[in-house]
């Protein structure tokens, strides 16, 4: 069993930059980021292999976005930076108990946060 609690979401301006906190509690190993805006399905962010530290980004956020992992604090981060305004979603942190590499779909991840929101404004 993981639980997970994310951190970190606010209210910005395009072009701000913001970091997200993911704590979780019991083994993971793969963790990652979604997010959900209104009206439009969960889209996957970025993941992050909890052993070996290898990551995985959607295209609308590579070069902008990096997802991060603390060993020693059980915590994911997520940095983004050079916001836009397509960027505001509820953000949730997500874990599965296996590795998973190159998939994006939500169902690959069985546990989940209860979400923390992001609002770019323009």
């Amino acid at each position: 069993q993981v639980q997970l609690v994310e951190s970190g979401g606010g209210l910005v301006q395009a072009g701000d930059s913001l970091r997200l906190s993911c704590a979780a509690s019991g083994r993971a190993s793969t963790m990652g980021w979604f997010r959900q805006a209104p009206g439009k399905e969960r889209e996957f962010v970025a993941t992050i292999t909890w052993r070996g530290g290898g990551t995985y980004y959607a295209d609308s956020v590579k070069g902008r976005f990096t997802i991060s992992r603390d060993t020693a604090k059980n915590t994911v981060y997520l940095q983004m930076n050079s916001l836009k305004f397509e960027d505001t979603a509820v953000y949730y942190c997500a874990a599965s108990s296996t590795t998973v590499i190159g998939q994006t779909g939500p169902s690959w991840f069985g546990y989940w946060g209860q979400g923390t929101q992001v609002t770019v404004s323009s």
